[in-house]
């Protein structure tokens, strides 16, 4: 154990780490000295003076390449975590050499970019103008492996049913969806209605299998209707939103969309309501990384802004997850700034 302990303390360096990620994914020693643009045989004795300096074998040769073993998987893993955190070290310094107060990279829902995830960006600029973010949409199940491998920050969406083992999570607001149809609707403007009011309609439906699917069918059930016939499935934001303005369809869309759609005028909300069967909106983080200051300011901005959107969510049949930083200092004011 103190053989390691001193190796990898003292002989681990960033080549070898790179060595590891390139073997890992191309897992050909030719594919891997051509990506690294060395030789073969030099390959081959990096991965042999790794292996015999930690004590153990990374990877088993066969016929059609190598593959990581235990220790290979537990030292890839983390290689990929200390090379993405030498790159955000990289992008931070270079942020504030150029005059930058930082950078921070976040992951979000669709549903998230069309209100809340600007109204929190516009809230970072008026606290700290300098300070840059990478914005990536994407589901939760695109975005999570991303995050896993350091390549995001934090993610906003919908939390997980049950606590990981990697991420710590934050819920911001209920995840309940809203019935939608475009301004020219003949039941826009309704007071009060009945689900049964909705058959002579077409849909946009949630597709199969897709977490806001199963509540909808449920409510379908309960008053006894059948499921439409006329209908398109998809779960895009811009894509439901410009549809319902140009036809006679009802679709669904989160609490956040949804209010900020009918606040420009574009959809109008039906007085509907569905069972509040959906996991809730929240922030979702890595365990195996410090967050850095900018990220920390863009998710206070978050959470701040998220009181616009609706109620904080009850208990979801799991523990909550944690906070991030607690309470912060606010940012020094910047120069030219109010």
């Amino acid at each position: 154990m103190a053989r390691l302990d001193w190796y990898i303390r003292a002989n681990l360096k960033p080549r070898h780490l790179q060595l590891l990620v390139a073997l890992d994914e191309l897992r050909n020693l030719g594919k891997v000295a051509a990506s690294l643009n060395i030789t073969q045989p030099a390959v081959s004795l990096a991965l042999s003076e790794l292996e015999k300096g930690l004590g153990f074998k990374l990877f088993d040769r066969t016929a059609r390449g190598v593959q990581p073993n235990v220790y290979g998987e537990c030292l890839i893993r983390q290689a990929r975590v200390m090379l993405n955190t030498l790159a955000q070290t990289r992008d931070e310094l270079r942020a504030l050499l150029s005059g930058a107060s930082g950078r921070a990279a976040l992951g979000a829902m669709p549903a998230m970019t069309s209100a809340l995830v600007p109204h929190a960006l516009a809230a970072l600029k008026r606290v700290s103008p300098t300070t840059t973010v990478h914005v990536q949409e994407g589901s939760m199940d695109t975005l999570l492996p991303q995050l896993r491998r350091g390549h995001l920050d934090v993610l906003v969406g919908r939390l997980s049913s049950w606590p990981s083992a990697d991420f710590e999570e934050a819920p911001l607001f209920e995840g309940s969806s809203m019935v939608v149809v475009g301004r020219q609707h003949p039941l826009a403007g309704a007071s009060s209605l009945h689900w049964r009011d909705l058959a002579p309609y077409p849909w946009i439906l949630p597709p199969v299998a897709s977490l806001p699917r199963e509540p909808l069918e449920a409510v379908f059930q309960e008053h006894d209707i059948a499921m439409p016939s006329d209908y398109i499935e998809t779960l895009s934001v811009p894509v439901i939103a410009t549809y319902l303005q140009s036809t006679r369809a009802v679709g669904l869309l989160s609490r956040v969309a949804a209010r900020h759609y009918s606040d420009l005028g574009m959809l109008a909300i039906l007085p509907l309501e569905l069972p509040g069967l959906l996991r809730p909106i929240g922030l979702t983080w890595s365990k195996q990384r410090a967050l850095s200051p900018a990220s920390e300011r863009l998710m206070r901005c978050l959470r701040e802004v998220s009181a616009e959107f609706g109620p904080p969510p009850t208990p979801f049949g799991r523990p909550p997850g944690g906070d991030a930083g607690g309470p912060a200092e606010p940012d020094p004011p910047h120069p030219g700034s109010a």
